[in-house]
């Protein structure tokens, strides 16, 4: 059923993703201050983004469909769509300046709504513009100054704007003020195609879908940088019927100090640990060792919570997973965010071709700042060393093909530049 999945590892049937367009452009003035890992080629992202999709039409048979492109259509085949389109984006764009030519520039939007088509819209809540019109001497003199504010660069990474649960789609409440914006035009979407919304998370609660992972008897929930804890408490209360729910607290990179600490090298549930099967997960052992799980146990409508603490290591070890290790430097490499298409089958990033991008990113990291990078660059110059020496680098792993998982890897090394991989760009919405 689309709009409910309670396993990672149900066969992947349908999932809706978004191309970058002019947003990523904006994004790559300043890569740090768009959240991205480093500065890439758009053209080369662009490419890297059409290499998934065919992988997974063409070598899998998932039915990929196009966020922008499905708004769209039902805007042009349905008033009320095309209403929801059109509101949205007068309130996000913003006159301001001259009063007398503010009210004449929203006047002239709405007269020309029918005039306009739906792609104009669209643009103005992805770029989310700012006119500043001031008036001048002369006839028709109006100096135009356009800011554009928050665009959404990082809607690509599907994932993490809402979470697709066994009860429906929780929504999320994105951490970061350049990632609030994204769930709106998610949330367009699921109501056009009337998928079922169990809950919209609320101030002061945070919460991001790559925090999320169905586990079919159980479900895993990250806490940290992205979702804080009232959103854990949202998705207890509206969102889960498992079980058992894992929440699993985001753990401190023990090569960072601790007064000085990177969310942003483990950001998500994801980024460090994935599912690879129904008895196989993959994960930084060094990260899954100091990841503590609170367990919460299904009781009536409601959770209640154990009193143990286990780590996420332990804690999978319980539930009779086999867990694959997965170096510091794979690790950073987005080894874990790999896309899990059926039982024991993965479409993953080919690390290998990323593994130098992000060793220099790494390095330079270090050059700025050695007491906080320094030893987080030197483990992962060594573990690069020893890659090449023996040749195996994830997904190109003996443990991995010995434990019986067919893996497709995909060159992602530009898009990746963004902070994520196949399992971030994909919003999976059907599994069976």
């Amino acid at each position: 059923m689309e709009g409910r999945i309670s396993a990672e590892w149900d066969t992947l049937r349908k999932v809706i993703v978004h191309k970058p367009g002019i947003e990523m452009f904006f994004g790559l003035l300043d890569p740090h201050a768009s959240l991205y890992e480093r500065a890439f080629s758009q053209n080369a992202a662009l490419k890297d983004h059409d290499r998934l999709v065919y992988a997974l039409r063409k070598q899998f048979g998932v039915k990929v469909e196009y966020l922008l492109e499905n708004i769209k259509k039902y805007g042009e085949r349905d008033d009320k769509a095309k209403k929801a389109i059109v509101d949205a984006a007068i309130e996000k764009i913003n006159f301001v300046g001259d009063s007398k030519e503010c009210e004449n520039a929203r006047k002239e939007l709405k007269e020309n709504i029918d005039t306009y088509d739906i792609d104009y819209f669209l643009n103005i809540i992805m770029l989310m513009p700012r006119m500043v019109l001031r008036d001048s001497k002369g006839i028709e003199a109006i100096h135009i100054n356009v800011t554009e504010r928050d665009p959404l660069s990082n809607l690509y990474f599907m994932r993490d704007q809402q979470a697709i649960t066994d009860k429906g789609i929780f929504l999320s409440r994105m951490s970061k003020p350049q990632r609030r914006n994204e769930p709106d035009l998610t949330k367009m979407l699921w109501k056009m195609m009337k998928l079922k919304i169990v809950h919209e998370s609320t101030n002061p609660g945070t919460f991001e879908g790559g925090d999320f992972m169905p586990m079919k008897e159980f479900a895993l929930v990250g806490m940290g940088d992205r979702t804080n804890r009232q959103g854990v408490e949202q998705m207890l209360k509206h969102g889960l019927g498992f079980g058992e729910v894992g929440i699993v607290h985001q753990p401190a990179h023990p090569l960072i100090p601790d007064n000085e600490l990177d969310p942003m090298v483990n950001m998500h549930l994801d980024t460090y640990f994935n599912v690879a099967g129904s008895d196989i997960v993959l994960g930084s052992e060094t990260l899954l060792k100091k990841a503590d799980v609170e367990v919460y146990e299904k009781e009536g409508s409601s959770y209640t919570r154990s009193k143990k603490v286990i780590s996420l290591f332990d804690y999978m070890k319980s539930k009779g997973f086999r867990i694959i290790n997965l170096s510091t430097l794979e690790q950073l490499s987005y080894a874990s965010n790999f896309l899990c298409i059926r039982d024991h089958t993965i479409l993953a990033v080919n690390s290998d071709n990323i593994v130098k991008s992000v060793l220099r990113n790494i390095a330079s990291k270090a050059r700025s700042d050695k007491r906080r990078y320094g030893a987080l660059f030197r483990q992962a110059k060594k573990e690069y060393l020893e890659f090449k020496r023996s040749g195996q680098i994830f997904p190109h792993k003996k443990d991995l093909y010995q434990s019986g998982v067919d893996i497709c890897a995909v060159d992602l090394k530009d898009i990746t530049g963004g902070y994520g991989g196949a399992h971030c760009m994909t919003a999976a919405i059907e599994r069976r």
